[in-house]
């Protein structure tokens, strides 16, 4: 039981953090607003952009690495 749970969680990931997100961005707007809710989401684009740029083999570009020193 345990394992077929896993295995359906394994397949469907990616929805089920895109549901979590979406539900997260749509009760941060409802609770601040329009203009803070768009920004909260345009910084985690950003986060993650980074980080996958990051887990590339490129690494992060130097001037990413002098502030994150």
């Amino acid at each position: 039981m345990a394992s077929r749970l896993w295995e359906v969680i394994g397949t469907h990931l990616g929805k089920i953090y895109g549901t979590v997100f979406g539900l997260l961005l749509g009760w941060i707007i409802i609770r601040y607003g329009v203009l803070r809710g768009l920004f909260v989401g345009l910084c985690v684009l950003a986060g993650f952009l980074v980080g996958a740029h990051y887990d590339s083999k490129s690494g992060l570009p130097k001037v990413f690495e002098r502030f994150l020193r």
